[in-house]
């Protein structure tokens, strides 16, 4: 399978099962419309009007050299790769919800301002470190363990995420494990204190703005409604700086009211921020800031356009670090992330401040999707099974799809709120997803051409 395009007056060719990626002459290009479905004097024939005949000939030996050297229509074998065929799955990662509760409302949160439509409420040290244990003793071999402190808001609770980090120090040392902290923040009550015990313990740190401040007040403020951009930057600011400008994102969310959210993007990162990530918004279509098929064409554009942004400032070394643009052309993830993703219901789980157990943040408050309790150590494994089965072979629209190794299937929670089925991806997330990985790789192969 290969998928090519154009962009940024370059063309693009993605051998899909290789990884291959080639910057390829429009000669080529226009041989791949029916080469090597048809045969070569036929091919000559189609083509004979825009090049000469030894034009085409060379072309298509150009392609033969690659598909010789396996780096074209190469053949699909992640099926039969021993990862895959011997794979066991295990919990990796939790999301803890350490609080059920927020100091700011957002007029887009899932989480319906925080309480995740249930009672506001906070986790107890003892629900946290009994989802400590069970990491540890549903991780199997795996080593390197992950947990998010999440909300809500976090540091509304500040000292029992204290009490977990220490027991989790302790408890990883008895078990042979390493198990990196993050946390996602809004970032109101960040100060001094709060900033250098998050700088010493966090592996990472999610900070959550939505860009230019009439953007971000008009969906995030506080209880009495005032705007918390001009509240966050200066503090969001000090953490990054703070951090050495490493192992940070700001995260933003872009909605129909601003599709113009390059300049989002490139608002932050004028500000100082080298990191960062703004991401769609995923509502249904009865809400007036949720993203539609007809804004498509406008966000694909905004895409591109930020695209040759990044190329610019690349060259004149301010980097930009947008995080769907990253791609690891080299290595990139294992065999099972290519195919599992994220791995929510599976290796990644939600833990409420009750101690129930869900697939993702996103679907907690899901009677239907509840998976156990870390209070019982339960886990219901035939809702585990059917999320660690959810991989690209297993869903109809991705078997077929050129990004399915790069976006490994997408996002569960959005296919299901939209489909109500996790194997039947949601396709407005889908084409947004593919303009991405095309100016990823547009990105890399123009720089590349360049060195």
């Amino acid at each position: 399978m290969i998928h090519k395009f154009s962009q940024g007056n370059i063309n693009i060719l993605l051998d899909v099962n290789s990884g291959g990626v080639h910057v390829i002459d429009q000669l080529v290009y226009d041989i791949l419309d029916h080469y090597p479905q048809t045969p070569e004097d036929k091919v000559i024939d189609l083509l004979e009007d825009k090049y000469s005949r030894e034009q085409i000939i060379e072309g298509i030996k150009e392609i033969n050299t690659l598909i010789d050297n396996g780096l074209l229509f190469s053949k699909e074998n992640y099926l039969q790769h021993e990862a895959f065929k011997n794979k066991k799955t295990v919990v990796k990662a939790l999301c803890l919800h350490i609080a059920h509760d927020c100091n700011i409302r957002c007029k887009y949160c899932f989480a319906s301002q925080g309480d995740f439509k249930g009672d506001r409420s906070l986790m107890t040290s003892h629900v946290g470190k009994k989802a400590i244990d069970f990491l540890l003793q549903n991780s199997g071999n795996r080593r390197n363990l992950e947990v998010d402190f999440f909300g809500g808001e976090p540091l509304m609770n500040f000292d029992v995420i204290k009490e977990i980090v220490d027991y989790g120090r302790e408890k990883e040392v008895e078990y042979n494990k390493n198990i990196r902290f993050t946390i996602t923040t809004n970032g109101v009550l960040l100060n001094k204190d709060n900033m250098d015990y998050i700088n010493k313990n966090m592996y990472n740190v999610v900070l959550s703005i939505d860009g230019r401040k009439e953007v971000n007040d008009h969906m995030r403020y506080t209880v009495t409604g005032e705007g918390t951009y001009n509240i966050i930057i200066p503090k969001l600011l000090e953490m990054a700086e703070k951090r050495n400008h490493e192992n940070y994102y700001v995260r933003g969310t872009f909605t129909k009211h601003n599709l113009d959210f390059a300049k989002d993007v490139l608002h932050l990162a004028d500000l100082g921020f080298k990191h960062v990530s703004v991401e769609p918004v995923v509502a249904t279509v009865d809400q007036d800031y949720a993203i539609t098929e007809e804004d498509l064409p406008r966000v694909m554009k905004e895409y591109e356009d930020l695209a040759e942004e990044c190329i610019k400032r690349k060259k004149i070394g301010k980097d930009l670090n947008f995080f769907h643009f990253m791609i690891d052309l080299n290595q990139g993830p294992c065999v099972i992330k290519r195919l599992l993703g994220c791995g929510a219901g599976a290796e990644y789980l939600a833990v409420t401040p009750q101690g129930e157990l869900y697939p993702c943040h996103q679907f907690v408050g899901n009677e239907s999707f509840k998976l156990g309790s870390v209070l019982d150590n339960t886990l219901d494994k035939s809702k585990y099974d059917d999320f660690s089965n959810a991989h690209v072979y297993n869903k109809e629209a991705c078997r077929e799809c050129w990004a399915k190794f790069y976006c490994s299937g997408g996002c569960h929670a959005n296919a299901y709120n939209f489909n109500q089925d996790i194997y039947v991806p949601y396709n407005i997330g889908c084409e947004m997803e593919k303009k991405r990985i095309e100016c990823a790789l547009t990105i890399q192969a123009k720089l590349m051409e360049e060195e």
